[in-house]
């Protein structure tokens, strides 16, 4: 049984994100999809309401299972058993980045790294650009997965007030 990671902050859950992971898990038996976290940084839509997000967005991928982690990359791929990292790559300026980091992985921990050009028509797509857009009031639902544009407009609005949102 091979086990793959795709780690990230999806914060919020994207087109892109969604994409990746549909790919993803079609390459493996288990694809974990972890909501990294970092005790000196606050999201904007709470770890929970992430986590909610991400298992709505891969309700249909019965090999997709999500959860949260707090340390290394490596320690989360170690402790689920993952045989490797999935990472998407944007056209413009994530190879480098990408590229170091999974140098980096790689000699921390013996973990590999798998590159995953992102569709065409996610190209554009990220995170801040949604929680932009969509504290604009613009229209976001393009950029999320199918449905679930008012679903992330509220969780992003409950985030930048502090509050929490209990919805779906």
């Amino acid at each position: 049984m091979n086990t793959l990671l795709y780690a990230g902050s999806f914060d919020p859950v994207t087109r892109g994100h969604a994409d990746i992971i549909a790919r993803a898990a079609a390459l493996c038996d288990t694809l974990v999809v972890a909501v990294m976290t970092n005790p000196d940084k606050r999201g904007t839509i709470s770890v929970e309401e992430r986590i909610r997000l991400l298992r709505y967005a891969c309700r249909q991928l019965e090999n997709v299972r999500v959860i949260s982690h707090g340390g290394l990359l490596v320690d989360c791929a170690r402790e689920q058993g993952a045989q490797a990292v999935v990472r998407g790559v944007r056209p413009l300026g994530d190879f480098e980045t990408e590229f170091q980091m999974a140098r980096i992985n790689r000699r921390l921990g013996g973990v590999e790294t798998l590159l995953l050009a992102t569709s065409e028509d996610c190209a554009d797509i990220s995170s801040s650009v949604v929680r932009q857009i969509a504290a604009f009031g613009g229209d976001i639902s393009g950029m999320v997965p199918d449905g679930m544009a008012e679903e992330i407009r509220r969780a992003l609005v409950c985030g930048e007030n502090g509050g929490e949102h209990h919805g779906r």
